[in-house]
């Protein structure tokens, strides 16, 4: 199970990398939080808005500290593959808790554009494009979370799945295939 977790801690790497030097930094975390603010057409000075970029910022942050880089330093692939296997795989819902699940909370606030506490298929699409995902591997991914078949998927689903994803546990293309 290690190497599908590190196959994936991989493929998120290279989705962070978008300028493919091997290497990622404040600014690339800083990106991916502008183009999930961007899709949703979110101005980035509203609330909700910077709660995404905060996280995003603070994730970065935590990363590196952990990793032993200054903050506007860079993480190597290999580097990024340690810390992230350390602090968020190893360390299991710890870890997910204290790394991810706050990104996670403020961008699934942002996807939530009707307020009803649930992501329908088209905010989850929004979302997971803006993350480097094509809209196949999206709808592939909403239906295979939306166990109950009800067309909507409610945020503690949506973070079980991504949760158990990172794991390793569930085969769903979060970050394509």
């Amino acid at each position: 199970m290690l190497d599908v977790r590190s196959e994936r801690l991989a493929r998120r790497f290279r989705l962070w990398d978008t300028d493919g030097n091997g290497h990622v930094d404040r600014s690339d975390f800083e990106n991916e939080g502008r183009r999930i603010v961007a899709a949703f057409g979110e101005d980035e000075r509203s609330p909700r808005a910077r709660a995404v970029m905060d996280a995003y910022l603070a994730m970065w942050e935590y990363l590196a500290t952990k990793a032993h880089v200054d903050p506007d330093g860079t993480l190597s692939a290999k580097q990024f593959d340690r810390v992230a296997q350390t602090e968020i795989i190893l360390m299991g819902d710890t870890g997910f808790s204290a790394v991810l699940r706050p990104t996670l909370s403020a961008t699934l606030d942002l996807c939530d554009t009707d307020g009803d506490r649930q992501i329908n298929p088209v905010e989850f699409r929004n979302w997971i494009e803006a993350i480097g995902v094509t809209k196949p591997h999206a709808e592939e991914a909403f239906d295979q979370i939306d166990e109950n078949h009800d067309g909507q998927l409610s945020i503690d689903e949506l973070s079980q799945a991504v949760r158990d994803y990172h794991a390793g546990i569930l085969d769903i293309p979060l970050l394509g295939r």
